[in-house]
């Protein structure tokens, strides 16, 4: 069979084409979890954490976020459909387009910001070696790239690519770059200064869920492709943990140990030009990533496609394909980085209730899938989508986010410093409430049945 993965629609993939086991999932997923934005990510723990509590939110927050990517992944395997295919099921058929549009929408962004992130660091090299930054080609030239990959599907991109070359450079990058991080530093004195400020531990383990909560509507559309329930879980969960709290810690230890800006604005563009400007070996590892950041991008545009086709299954893919490359390059051309960190939070405010909505009706539906449940779900499940406005709202009144306007009306009901974080109860919440409503439910139809 061909590595190229065939332009599979809304149905459930068939046994032949489930060829990804264990390693070629956690490759992948390895491979997605190293990005030059989880590196920027990991810059605003610090200073606001001190250096040990950054590191415990890291690994608290990988840990959840990860079993939540895991569990998503086994249901997209069991289920053989793409994530915003599955949420029919708790949703409703249309109740789910909600979640498509707020998926694709997510995805677009994070295409925008990985291309934005691609380009300002392949300048930083340009600039650097030949004095011409030239952003605007590296973001066509990089957007191009990911469109090609987009068109060649999952299972082709990681036995052409990720097998091949990118896994193995990229070790040695994030080697280069942890030694670099290291070298000249006095862990003692770093270990040893207090935080800033500003930033509570439960943030910090938020900020770190969030990168992981990201994929949680799209992880489906590939674990589809894999050969079973545990080689789904495993290889996603573990694949993406080691790298993303590698990343995170990286960032933060970059700050620290290179005394770089705090700044939202401004640290992301002084953290790659202080990584180009290095020397010849870090200007390497910055460009081997750089390289390697087209994953990302790839994964974002395709999972835009294949969400779509929830909504317009006879729309061919490879169309949707080059619509949503054309939408992310605009977007990359005319955006910046400034309000990634508020990006990131809203991310976990609509995905992260959105799981245990899924979580809590597959459990109930005997941790099984049938293709019925799927395609011959109501219209609209109203119990699905109020748990899930619920966890949303529960998220938002304990931690307000995103765009100014909307901080501010939110801000005015927010309860408080009650340092508890904001993933795990609006998580509980909406879990909670489905099992609730869904029991009654069906106890409901149960009784209504007996009396006739």
């Amino acid at each position: 069979m061909t590595d190229r993965t065939p332009a599979w629609g809304i149905e459930p993939v068939p046994e032949r084409l489930r060829v990804l086991g264990f390693a070629d999932t956690g490759l992948l997923w390895g491979n997605l979890g190293v990005s030059l934005l989880v590196l920027v990510a990991g810059t605003y723990l610090v200073p606001g954490l001190s250096l040990p509590a950054a590191l415990l939110a890291i690994v608290v927050g990988a840990l959840i976020g990860n079993t939540m990517l895991g569990l998503a992944a086994l249901i997209g395997a069991q289920a053989r459909v793409p994530g915003m295919v599955l949420l029919r099921a708790p949703l409703g058929q249309r109740g789910s387009y909600v979640a498509t549009g707020l998926n694709v929408a997510q995805n677009l962004g994070w295409a925008t910001f990985e291309l934005i992130v691609i380009a300002t660091a392949a300048s930083a090299l340009s600039q650097r070696l030949f004095g011409w930054s030239g952003q605007w080609f590296w973001t066509l030239l990089f957007a191009g790239v990911t469109m090609a990959f987009a068109l060649t599907g999952p299972i082709a991109f990681v036995r052409r690519w990720v097998r091949r070359v990118a896994i193995w450079v990229v070790l040695l990058s994030l080697a280069y770059l942890t030694w670099w991080a290291l070298d000249h530093a006095s862990l003692g004195t770093l270990w040893s200064q207090h935080g800033a400020g500003g930033t509570s531990f439960w943030q910090g383990v938020d900020l770190v869920i969030v990168l992981p909560a990201s994929w949680l509507p799209l992880v489906a559309d590939y674990t589809r492709f894999s050969s079973g329930r545990r080689s789904a879980f495993w290889g996603s969960g573990i694949g993406y943990l080691i790298p993303n709290a590698w990343l995170y810690a990286l960032g933060a230890l970059l700050v620290l140990s290179r005394h770089l800006p705090p700044d939202p604005k401004e640290g992301p563009r002084v953290l790659l030009t202080t990584i180009a400007a290095s020397g010849l070996a870090g200007g390497l590892a910055l460009l081997a990533l750089t390289v390697d950041e087209t994953d990302e991008p790839f994964a974002n545009v395709y999972s835009s496609a294949v969400s779509l086709q929830n909504v317009l299954p006879r729309v061919p893919q490879h169309l949707l394909i080059v619509l949503c490359s054309g939408l992310a390059t605009a977007g990359a051309l005319a955006l910046n980085l400034a309000h990634y960190l508020d990006f990131l939070y809203l991310l976990g405010s609509c995905f992260v209730p959105l799981f245990g909505v899924l979580l809590a009706d597959w459990l109930l539906a005997g941790a099984n899938y049938t293709r019925n449940e799927i395609f011959r779900a109501p219209s609209v499940r109203a119990a699905g989508l109020a748990a899930w406005l619920a966890g949303f709202a529960a998220y938002q009144w304990l931690q307000p986010t995103g765009p100014s306007w909307w901080k501010d009306f939110v801000g005015n009901a927010h309860p408080g410093a009650l340092h508890i974080g904001a993933s795990l109860p609006s998580f509980g919440l909406a879990f909670a409430l489905t099992v609730v409503a869904t029991t009654l439910t069906r106890r409901t139809r149960l009784a209504g049945a007996l009396s006739r």
